[in-house]
């Protein structure tokens, strides 16, 4: 009987997904990815349903665990000073947090779940996953798989060969700098973000190659940088063709499996050609999003072998591209600080923190109101600030 709710339950979750989706041709069934599209425009309870449970409403590839379980002892509490009366139970409420945790030195100092979730809970990434993608790219590289950062995009994706992506090589796919036009507006409908997986499959083709290799240039490569989800999509795509395994299989061979991840992960699939999403889809528990933070923390090795080189790892956490505010920077996919700390954010909140100075992960799980927004993006700040001030505190 348990089996049967859990099963009408799905299949009621996703009539509501598909239902609160952006529209599709009059009379025509929601494709997946039109569905996942919808996501953008969630309200507040469906996102908080939703998130945990991504993996299941659509289709996904499990990120197999192996036998070890890396252990996170427990540590001295810590409990971060914003400077006034805030607590960490009142900046979760107001913010839509489902959980943070926090590591110094690999031990546990603080960790807390929202009301109905726990440590078995899964959360969606969004654009954590990016930055999961570019130490994929970095394992291939590591192993051969991959030639050259400056190998051609064309060569692992020859699809791509007939539009702007015909002199785009690795690095500039990885820094964002293709100088192909696309728009990243999270609350435009019309916008690439928006539109990238609307289109019905076309030869079993992922749904991000046939849009993007359509887009126009807009500056030469290597001259401009533009945030880009489909280039990251893109990237997973490289890493796919390279490596011959889906993303899941690679993360699970290369990370998840030897450095010892306690429970199985979970990542989208393209509905068309079953290739995972390289920009978003990667679900995982709050202490295993910890554990990716302290892995590379700890310089991406495992019992000292480095699964991607160590200077291709200080480049991708260094500012390479420095942007229009002065306390921050890009590197490969990772967003960096000018204090030396660095980070993979998604989308409605996810955080994966790492301050080397002070050997310090902070990892979040988050249901925000909207997409991003400089009010919340600060509250974000305002909580890593608060965290650091206690670290230093002692």
């Amino acid at each position: 009987m348990a089996g049967m709710v859990r099963v009408l339950l799905m299949a009621a979750l996703l009539i509501s997904a598909a239902a609160c989706s952006l529209p599709g041709p009059s009379g025509e069934e929601l494709t997946m990815g039109q569905q996942l599209e919808g996501l953008l425009f969630w309200e507040q309870d469906e996102r908080e349903e939703r998130f945990p449970i991504m993996h299941e409403l659509f289709p996904s590839h499990e990120v197999a665990r192996g036998s070890r379980v890396n252990a996170l002892p427990a540590g001295r509490l810590l409990v971060p000073d914003w400077g006034d009366a805030t607590t960490v139970a009142d900046y979760m409420d107001a913010h839509h947090i489902a959980g943070v945790m926090i590591l110094q030195d690999g031990r546990v100092r603080l960790r807390e779940f929202a009301p109905g979730v726990d440590e078995n809970t899964h959360w969606t990434s969004f654009s954590v996953a990016k930055s999961i993608t570019a130490l994929l790219l970095g394992a291939a590289l590591e192993q051969g798989h991959v030639g050259s950062m400056d190998d051609r995009l064309v060569d692992y994706v020859p699809e791509l060969a007939e539009g702007a992506y015909a002199d785009v090589n690795v690095r500039q796919l990885l820094t964002m700098t293709s100088g192909v036009r696309w728009n990243e507006d999270y609350e435009d409908a019309e916008s690439d973000v928006a539109q990238m997986y609307m289109q019905p499959c076309a030869d079993d083709e992922a749904h991000i190659l046939t849009y993007m290799k359509t887009l126009p240039a807009a500056h030469a490569p290597g001259e401009h940088w533009n945030y880009s989800t489909g280039e990251t999509d893109l990237l997973g795509i490289l890493v796919q063709r390279a490596t011959g395994r889906t993303l899941a299989d690679y993360l699970s061979e290369t990370i998840w499996k030897p450095y010892g991840m306690a429970a199985d992960g979970a990542w989208l699939a393209d509905e068309c050609d079953d290739s995972n999403i390289g920009g978003s889809g990667l679900s995982a528990t709050l202490a295993d999003y910890a554990r990716l933070g302290q892995f590379v923390l700890d310089g991406a090795r495992i019992d000292g072998r480095p699964v991607v080189d160590s200077d291709w790892l200080a480049d991708a956490t260094r500012v390479i591209q420095p942007l229009d505010g002065p306390d921050q920077g890009y590197g490969y996919l990772w967003w960096v600080d000018a204090d030396g700390g660095y980070s993979a954010t998604g989308i409605f909140g996810q955080l994966i923190y790492i301050d080397p100075a002070r050997r310090l992960v902070i990892a979040q799980m988050a249901a925000w109101p909207r997409a991003t927004s400089d009010e919340l993006t600060a509250a974000r700040a305002a909580f890593i600030a608060a965290v650091r001030r206690a670290v230093d505190a002692g």
